[in-house]
């Protein structure tokens, strides 16, 4: 009789390397608290103690706006009566250069974002599926299997899948800490380089993330003179992922590394590429709408080319070109959603605060970095899961691990705050409050219990009252952390 497992074996070695792999990192807490998610979706009537998606990055605070452009603009759309007489031309058209509207569209939606201060040229403009789509096209066209790229801590785990999984290319950490609020440094950079080096790792550019998932900041221009010398003196690419620009709701204001390339004369602008998409700042993800542009000819024609695997449709094309050329519209939503994720980011992490539970200071993203390493039962890895495990189960948010970002320290949560309406995030942020105050009651508890044995005294105090303080008629949470 042939086993399970030596089935299961064989039909493996029927597939390719990459089929059978686990490159994709599905693996992972990251992608595991979507699957919590999946299995027990919070629902405000239907399912009030399910698990509240605090996982996942989409920006739906402003989903009021674009449908009413939508309502008010019904020829942008093929599909309806009013657009019909273009359904030919639309359908037919297949040049992977895309739509001349559409990219003339996107480039100045590009400007508009980064305050006018630069410009686009839509010749440059390359479309993939969504930013997933953008940077594997980009590691395709720099890098072979085995190369590899420098990338800051902490950094958006699906960088592992986009990069690595059929490229074959490798990702070597930046290490960035707390104890400066994880900026990039000079010194980082050089002691990274210099570790690849030692390890026999070729180093073919550097990925920043600005602003930076998970950390919902900035980087400043200091620092982006700095990464643009560094990758200039090693003569490696720099790929800026930039799709939070729009999502900065607080000074200091968003500089592109655009910006930067413009003022420095030295700087070789065939190292610089830059990964934008509409996922984020437009709350688009379902239209898979990325771009890649690059100030290198020979990259432009390349990935022009590598486009064939993963087009934007010409219907979504069609309809985009429309609303990014409306100026007097995205004017006024790149306002109101900054203005509206800034309030949402307050709300929550002023009731955080309240609690004592800290987050890294930010000013854009649609996440922030939340501080839980004093709830840690002891300071590592392990005790970060362990925490992480209880947050899912017992209290049934799922917020994600440090670890799963390569965070050198544990401790550390992404929290995203603007994918739910304002009654799911009061639930959510009453869920953390209660079992931070939880946490906190028995602590003490343990602590007065602690004391008392050290000094052998006699007390009165009722510990059954400050058991009371944490029954489940104050807080519907029974989590096994609270139990120990």
């Amino acid at each position: 009789m042939v086993s399970i497992s030596n089935n299961n074996n064989q039909k493996q070695q029927l597939l390719s390397k990459i089929a059978t792999n686990d490159g994709h990192g599905e693996n992972s807490p990251y992608f595991d608290g979507w699957k919590a998610y999946a299995n027990d979706p919070f629902h405000l009537t239907d399912n009030p103690n399910g698990v509240i998606q605090m996982g996942l990055a989409e920006n739906q605070l402003c989903f009021d706006l674009i449908q009413e452009w939508v309502v008010n603009n019904p020829k942008a759309s093929i599909c309806t009566a009013e657009g019909a007489e273009n359904f030919q031309d639309i359908a037919i058209f297949q040049d992977y250069h895309g739509l001349p509207e559409f990219r003339q569209a996107v480039a100045r939606f590009m400007e508009k974002v980064r305050g006018d201060r630069v410009t686009f040229d839509p010749d440059r403009i390359v479309m993939s599926g969504g930013a997933t789509g953008a940077h594997e096209m980009l590691a395709f066209c720099l890098a072979d299997p085995g190369d590899a790229f420098l990338v800051p801590t902490p950094y958006y785990p699906g960088f592992d899948r986009d990069l690595r999984w059929r490229t074959g290319v490798q990702l070597f950490p930046v290490v960035c800490e707390s104890c400066n609020d994880f900026k990039v440094t000079k010194k980082a950079l050089e002691e990274a380089y210099e570790k690849a080096q030692q390890s026999n790792i070729k180093i073919k550019g550097l990925l920043i993330n600005n602003p930076s998932n998970p950390l919902g900041t900035l980087l400043d221009k200091d620092t982006l003179r700095d990464i643009v010398t560094f990758i200039n003196s090693k003569n490696i690419h720099l790929v800026c992922d930039e799709i939070y620009a729009a999502t900065v709701f607080d000074q200091p204001r968003f500089i592109s590394v655009s910006e930067i390339v413009e003022e420095m004369i030295e700087c070789n602008k065939d190292l610089i590429h830059i990964v934008y998409s509409l996922s984020k700042d437009l709350g688009f993800p379902g239209f898979r709408v990325g771009i890649v542009y690059s100030y290198n000819d020979t990259v432009v024609n390349i990935a022009r080319k590598m486009s064939s695997f993963g087009l934007v449709s010409t219907q979504t094309q069609h309809l985009l070109a429309s609303m990014l050329s409306d100026e007097i519209f995205i004017e006024r939503f790149i306002a109101e959603s900054s203005e509206r994720l800034g309030q949402r980011q307050g709300m929550f992490t002023k009731g955080l605060a309240q609690v004592g539970i800290s987050t890294l200071k930010s000013n854009a993203g649609l996440f922030f970095w939340m501080d839980l390493r004093r709830l840690l039962k002891e300071a590592t890895f392990d005790g970060e899961l362990e925490l992480w495990r209880i947050i899912i189960n017992e209290v049934k948010l799922n917020v994600s691990p440090g670890c799963s970002f390569h965070c050198s320290e544990p401790g550390w949560f992404r929290v995203c705050f603007a994918n739910m309406d304002d009654e799911t995030m009061k639930t959510a942020l009453r869920r953390i409050r209660n079992f931070v105050l939880q946490t906190k009651g028995l602590n003490n508890i343990a602590a007065i219990k602690k004391q008392c044995s050290r000094s052998k005294l006699q007390i009165s105090l009722s510990f059954r009252r400050l058991d009371d303080f944490n029954s489940p008629a104050h807080s519907p949470m029974n989590s096994p952390l609270v139990r120990t």
